[in-house]
């Protein structure tokens, strides 16, 4: 209080620097020197790193009471939860791994139908997949069922061949199936021939899907181990050069009139699972055969090799080998 009675004004004894408006301007300024001295040199990187460093115990000591009521919130998980938890987990992965079997089987199955689907674009015939239903590989019938009949034009006698080879022929026909007889039947004969000599010859069945005899071939002939045999497209019943099967054993036995062939079905019988339905022109311009005719009866002087297909009882010579 002045002596007078009025207020006295409150003054600062010293100065003790620059005005605050003054400091706010040289700090905006230093602050913009040194971002762009960060950005275009990097040269506070070494110092932004030290900073973090020292900053991160914070941050962990911030985010610490999360993690504990995590941790906790797992540990204290019930019994019943993970018993469910696991099972559901285990239904899943048996499910994925069914789900991984049928599509391993999808894809053998997508590499057999494109096997044969190349099969039937290098044949000049009409063909159709069939499927098999059923096998009998009884030794004395080796038939299998297909799902393929009369309302799809299927003809008895019509061949079967498959991506390696001739499969067979068709016996009966109804009206949504159809029994087919494979080469490998006793009472079934084809006509053949081997590739490397063109010596003609009947593949006749043996009741052993792994095996057909080759006939009335002499001991002088030149067969080997390893020959390739065709089919010689006579009969008119399969086309020629259709591959059947490899021949596999030779015996000449002294003083026998034929010598003993084996040779193996090159289109793996007992494990085929489609097979193609073969439509040749020769057979659209010819009447339908019929199996119930017998096969007409051979003279002394005619030849020795009967029609292809399926003779009802054999009347093939035999020699002294084949006894």
């Amino acid at each position: 209080m002045t002596p007078g009675g009025g207020s006295a004004i409150k003054q600062p004894l010293f100065n003790l620097g620059p005005s605050p408006a003054l400091r706010l301007v040289l700090c905006a300024a230093l602050s913009l020197v040194l971002m762009t001295l960060d950005h275009r040199h990097q040269h506070l990187q070494e110092l932004r790193s030290a900073l973090a460093t020292l900053v991160y115990p914070v941050q962990y000591a911030a985010d610490l009471p999360v993690r504990i009521g995590r941790w906790t919130s797992e540990q204290f998980a019930t019994h019943r939860t993970l018993i469910s938890r696991n099972a559901r987990l285990q239904a899943e992965n048996l499910r994925l791994q069914g789900r991984m079997l049928r599509f391993e089987a999808l894809q053998a199955e997508n590499a057999r139908l494109r096997t044969l689907l190349d099969t039937s674009s290098r044949v000049r015939e009409e063909v159709v997949i069939a499927e098999l239903l059923s096998v009998d590989l009884d030794p004395f019938r080796q038939q299998v069922v297909l799902d393929k009949g009369r309302v799809h034009d299927v003809y008895p006698g019509q061949p079967l061949i498959n991506a390696q080879g001739v499969v067979g022929q068709v016996l009966e026909v109804h009206p949504m199936h159809s029994i087919a007889l494979l080469i490998s039947d006793p009472s079934h004969a084809l006509p053949v021939r081997i590739q490397r000599t063109g010596l003609r010859t009947l593949a006749m069945g043996t009741g052993n899907p792994k095996r057909l005899e080759l006939r009335f071939i002499p001991p002088s002939e030149d067969v080997r181990v390893g020959d390739m045999v065709r089919t010689s497209g006579l009969g008119e019943r399969f086309p020629a050069d259709y591959p059947v099967a490899e021949v596999v054993h030779v015996e000449r036995p002294e003083g026998a009139e034929f010598a003993v062939v084996q040779a193996r079905p090159l289109a793996r019988l007992d494990r085929t699972r489609e097979v193609l339905l073969l439509w040749s022109r020769r057979q659209e311009q010819a009447p339908e055969p019929s199996l119930e005719e017998a096969p007409p009866a051979r003279t002394p002087g005619q030849d020795a090799s009967p029609p292809a297909g399926v003779t009802p009882d054999k009347t093939e010579p035999r020699g002294d080998g084949d006894a």
